[in-house]
Protein backbone atom coordinates (compact mmCIF):
# COMPACT_ATOMS: atom_id res chain seq x y z
CA UNK A 1 0.00 0.00 0.00
CA UNK A 2 2.86 2.37 0.81
CA UNK A 3 4.41 1.82 -2.62
CA UNK A 4 1.03 2.48 -4.19
CA UNK A 5 0.86 5.75 -2.25
CA UNK A 6 4.31 6.70 -3.56
CA UNK A 7 3.22 5.96 -7.13
CA UNK A 8 0.10 8.12 -6.86
CA UNK A 9 2.14 10.90 -5.25
CA UNK A 10 4.60 10.73 -8.13
CA UNK A 11 1.74 10.83 -10.65
CA UNK A 12 0.28 13.97 -9.10
CA UNK A 13 3.72 15.55 -8.82
CA UNK A 14 4.52 14.82 -12.46
CA UNK A 15 2.13 17.62 -13.40
CA UNK A 16 4.78 20.05 -12.13
CA UNK A 17 7.25 18.74 -14.71
CA UNK A 18 4.58 18.77 -17.42
CA UNK A 19 3.68 22.37 -16.63
CA UNK A 20 7.34 23.37 -16.52
CA UNK A 21 7.93 21.71 -19.90
CA UNK A 22 5.06 23.60 -21.51
CA UNK A 23 6.26 26.90 -20.06
CA UNK A 24 9.88 26.36 -21.05
CA UNK A 25 9.27 25.08 -24.57
CA UNK A 26 6.47 27.48 -25.51
CA UNK A 27 5.91 31.17 -24.99
CA UNK A 28 2.63 30.87 -23.11
CA UNK A 29 0.79 34.21 -22.73
CA UNK A 30 0.67 35.47 -19.15
CA UNK A 31 -3.11 35.81 -19.34
CA UNK A 32 -3.44 32.15 -20.28
CA UNK A 33 -1.21 31.16 -17.36
CA UNK A 34 -3.31 33.32 -15.04
CA UNK A 35 -6.51 31.62 -16.17
CA UNK A 36 -4.99 28.19 -15.58
CA UNK A 37 -3.87 29.37 -12.14
CA UNK A 38 -7.43 30.49 -11.37
CA UNK A 39 -8.81 27.12 -12.41
CA UNK A 40 -6.24 25.28 -10.31
CA UNK A 41 -7.08 27.48 -7.32
CA UNK A 42 -10.74 26.55 -7.60
CA UNK A 43 -9.85 22.87 -7.81
CA UNK A 44 -7.75 23.05 -4.65
CA UNK A 45 -10.36 25.02 -2.71
CA UNK A 46 -12.88 22.30 -3.50
CA UNK A 47 -10.46 19.53 -2.56
CA UNK A 48 -9.46 21.06 0.76
CA UNK A 49 -13.10 21.78 1.61
CA UNK A 50 -14.49 18.31 0.97
CA UNK A 51 -11.60 15.82 0.71
CA UNK A 52 -9.74 17.28 3.70
CA UNK A 53 -11.85 19.42 6.02
CA UNK A 54 -15.19 17.68 5.65
CA UNK A 55 -13.64 14.22 5.76
CA UNK A 56 -11.46 15.21 8.71
CA UNK A 57 -14.48 16.49 10.61
CA UNK A 58 -16.34 13.27 9.87
CA UNK A 59 -13.66 11.00 11.31
CA UNK A 60 -12.10 13.18 14.02
CA UNK A 61 -14.44 15.96 15.05
CA UNK A 62 -14.34 19.73 14.92
CA UNK A 63 -11.61 20.28 17.52
CA UNK A 64 -8.98 18.24 15.69
CA UNK A 65 -9.69 19.89 12.33
CA UNK A 66 -9.85 23.40 13.79
CA UNK A 67 -6.47 23.04 15.51
CA UNK A 68 -4.92 21.37 12.48
CA UNK A 69 -6.30 23.95 10.05
CA UNK A 70 -4.90 26.90 11.98
CA UNK A 71 -1.61 25.11 12.60
CA UNK A 72 -1.14 24.43 8.89
CA UNK A 73 -1.81 28.07 8.01
CA UNK A 74 0.62 29.31 10.66
CA UNK A 75 3.38 26.90 9.59
CA UNK A 76 3.03 27.86 5.94
CA UNK A 77 2.95 31.59 6.71
CA UNK A 78 6.07 31.48 8.87
CA UNK A 79 7.93 29.32 6.35
CA UNK A 80 6.82 31.55 3.49
CA UNK A 81 8.01 34.69 5.26
CA UNK A 82 11.40 33.10 5.88
CA UNK A 83 11.68 32.02 2.25
CA UNK A 84 10.71 35.50 1.05
CA UNK A 85 13.77 36.95 2.79
CA UNK A 86 15.91 34.30 1.08
CA UNK A 87 14.73 35.20 -2.41
CA UNK A 88 11.67 33.03 -3.05
CA UNK A 89 8.96 35.64 -2.60
CA UNK A 90 7.90 35.41 -6.24
CA UNK A 91 8.53 31.71 -6.81
CA UNK A 92 5.10 31.14 -8.39
CA UNK A 93 5.06 34.27 -10.50
CA UNK A 94 5.08 33.93 -14.28
CA UNK A 95 6.36 37.42 -15.08
CA UNK A 96 9.68 39.18 -14.60
CA UNK A 97 9.55 39.26 -10.80
CA UNK A 98 12.01 36.38 -10.42
CA UNK A 99 14.74 38.41 -12.11
CA UNK A 100 14.86 40.60 -9.00
CA UNK A 101 15.73 37.78 -6.64
CA UNK A 102 19.11 37.98 -4.92
CA UNK A 103 21.83 35.36 -4.77
CA UNK A 104 20.59 32.22 -3.12
CA UNK A 105 17.11 32.74 -4.48
CA UNK A 106 17.35 29.60 -6.59
CA UNK A 107 17.74 27.40 -3.55
CA UNK A 108 14.91 29.23 -1.81
CA UNK A 109 12.64 28.67 -4.81
CA UNK A 110 13.34 24.94 -4.68
CA UNK A 111 12.73 24.77 -0.92
CA UNK A 112 9.56 26.83 -1.30
CA UNK A 113 8.23 24.54 -4.00
CA UNK A 114 8.92 21.56 -1.75
CA UNK A 115 7.02 23.15 1.14
CA UNK A 116 4.11 23.94 -1.17
CA UNK A 117 3.87 20.38 -2.44
CA UNK A 118 4.39 18.26 0.68
CA UNK A 119 0.96 18.79 2.32
CA UNK A 120 -0.89 17.82 -0.86
CA UNK A 121 1.17 14.65 -1.29
CA UNK A 122 0.82 13.53 2.32
CA UNK A 123 -2.95 13.70 1.89
CA UNK A 124 -2.77 11.25 -1.02
CA UNK A 125 -0.86 8.77 1.13
CA UNK A 126 -3.29 9.19 4.01
CA UNK A 127 -6.30 8.63 1.72
CA UNK A 128 -5.17 5.03 1.18
CA UNK A 129 -5.43 4.24 4.89
CA UNK A 130 -9.21 3.97 4.67
CA UNK A 131 -8.83 0.65 2.87
CA UNK A 132 -11.03 1.82 0.00
CA UNK A 133 -8.19 2.66 -2.35
CA UNK A 134 -6.70 6.03 -3.17
CA UNK A 135 -8.95 9.06 -3.40
CA UNK A 136 -9.02 9.61 -7.16
CA UNK A 137 -10.59 13.01 -6.58
CA UNK A 138 -7.63 14.02 -4.39
CA UNK A 139 -5.08 12.79 -6.95
CA UNK A 140 -6.81 14.60 -9.82
CA UNK A 141 -7.22 17.76 -7.73
CA UNK A 142 -3.52 17.84 -6.85
CA UNK A 143 -2.55 17.06 -10.45
CA UNK A 144 -4.76 19.82 -11.85
CA UNK A 145 -3.41 22.32 -9.32
CA UNK A 146 0.24 21.30 -9.84
CA UNK A 147 0.01 21.88 -13.58
CA UNK A 148 -0.51 25.67 -13.36
CA UNK A 149 1.98 25.87 -10.48
CA UNK A 150 4.73 24.36 -12.61
CA UNK A 151 3.58 26.38 -15.61
CA UNK A 152 3.62 29.73 -13.84
CA UNK A 153 6.82 29.30 -11.87
CA UNK A 154 8.77 27.82 -14.77
CA UNK A 155 7.65 30.68 -17.02
CA UNK A 156 9.08 33.09 -14.46
CA UNK A 157 12.29 31.07 -14.22
CA UNK A 158 12.61 31.14 -18.00
CA UNK A 159 12.22 34.91 -18.09
CA UNK A 160 14.81 35.17 -15.31
CA UNK A 161 17.28 33.27 -17.49
CA UNK A 162 17.32 30.00 -15.56
CA UNK A 163 18.83 27.09 -17.47
CA UNK A 164 16.73 24.09 -18.58
CA UNK A 165 18.79 21.91 -16.24
CA UNK A 166 17.84 24.13 -13.31
CA UNK A 167 14.14 24.35 -14.21
CA UNK A 168 13.63 20.66 -14.82
CA UNK A 169 15.95 19.72 -11.97
CA UNK A 170 13.82 21.69 -9.53
CA UNK A 171 10.47 20.37 -10.71
CA UNK A 172 11.71 16.82 -11.30
CA UNK A 173 13.08 16.79 -7.77
CA UNK A 174 9.81 18.10 -6.35
CA UNK A 175 7.86 15.46 -8.29
CA UNK A 176 10.03 12.74 -6.74
CA UNK A 177 9.64 14.35 -3.32
CA UNK A 178 5.88 14.23 -3.81
CA UNK A 179 6.10 10.47 -4.14
CA UNK A 180 8.27 10.24 -1.02
CA UNK A 181 5.85 12.46 0.94
CA UNK A 182 2.88 10.30 -0.07
CA UNK A 183 4.83 7.20 0.97
CA UNK A 184 5.75 8.76 4.31
CA UNK A 185 2.20 9.90 4.97
CA UNK A 186 0.93 6.38 4.42
CA UNK A 187 3.61 4.67 6.52
CA UNK A 188 3.82 7.10 9.43
CA UNK A 189 0.07 7.45 9.90
CA UNK A 190 -0.85 3.80 9.48
CA UNK A 191 -2.73 2.79 12.62
CA UNK A 192 -3.00 6.39 13.83
CA UNK A 193 -6.05 7.51 15.79
CA UNK A 194 -8.87 9.07 13.75
CA UNK A 195 -8.28 12.41 15.48
CA UNK A 196 -4.64 12.34 14.37
CA UNK A 197 -5.55 11.68 10.75
CA UNK A 198 -8.20 14.40 10.95
CA UNK A 199 -5.58 16.78 12.34
CA UNK A 200 -3.15 16.00 9.50
CA UNK A 201 -5.86 16.41 6.86
CA UNK A 202 -6.78 19.78 8.30
CA UNK A 203 -3.13 20.82 8.68
CA UNK A 204 -2.63 20.19 4.97
CA UNK A 205 -5.84 22.09 4.20
CA UNK A 206 -4.73 25.11 6.20
CA UNK A 207 -1.33 25.18 4.52
CA UNK A 208 -2.88 24.83 1.07
CA UNK A 209 -5.45 27.59 1.62
CA UNK A 210 -2.78 29.95 2.96
CA UNK A 211 -0.65 29.18 -0.10
CA UNK A 212 -3.59 29.87 -2.44
CA UNK A 213 -4.40 33.19 -0.82
CA UNK A 214 -0.76 34.26 -0.77
CA UNK A 215 0.44 33.15 -4.19
CA UNK A 216 -1.85 31.48 -6.73
CA UNK A 217 -4.96 33.64 -6.43
CA UNK A 218 -3.08 36.99 -6.56
CA UNK A 219 -1.15 35.76 -9.62
CA UNK A 220 -4.40 34.76 -11.32
CA UNK A 221 -6.14 38.04 -10.54
CA UNK A 222 -3.25 40.23 -11.65
CA UNK A 223 -3.40 39.14 -15.28
CA UNK A 224 -6.93 37.79 -15.68
CA UNK A 225 -8.99 39.81 -13.22
CA UNK A 226 -12.00 40.11 -15.55
CA UNK A 227 -12.52 36.35 -15.62
CA UNK A 228 -10.47 35.08 -12.67
CA UNK A 229 -13.53 34.66 -10.44
CA UNK A 230 -15.53 32.78 -13.04
CA UNK A 231 -12.68 30.42 -13.92
CA UNK A 232 -11.99 29.78 -10.22
CA UNK A 233 -15.65 28.80 -9.77
CA UNK A 234 -15.36 26.48 -12.78
CA UNK A 235 -12.36 24.78 -11.19
CA UNK A 236 -14.21 24.36 -7.90
CA UNK A 237 -17.24 22.89 -9.66
CA UNK A 238 -15.11 20.50 -11.70
CA UNK A 239 -13.44 19.08 -8.60
CA UNK A 240 -16.74 18.95 -6.72
CA UNK A 241 -18.46 16.99 -9.49
CA UNK A 242 -15.45 14.68 -9.85
CA UNK A 243 -15.39 14.02 -6.12
CA UNK A 244 -19.02 12.91 -6.10
CA UNK A 245 -18.77 11.03 -9.39
CA UNK A 246 -16.10 8.67 -8.01
CA UNK A 247 -17.77 8.02 -4.66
Amino acid sequence: MALQAALWGLVSGSALVLGAGIAYLFNVPKRAIALVMAFGSGVLISALSFELMDEGHRIGGVTAVAIGFLTGAVIFTLANRALATMGAKHRKRSGDQQTDQHEGGGTAIAVGALIDGIPESVVIGVSLLSGNGVSIAAVVAVFLSNLPEGLSSAAGMRRAGRSPAYVFGVWGGIALASGVAAFAGNVLLAGAAPSTIAFMNALAAGAILAMLADTMIPEAFEDAHDYAGLVTVAGFLTAFVLSHAVE
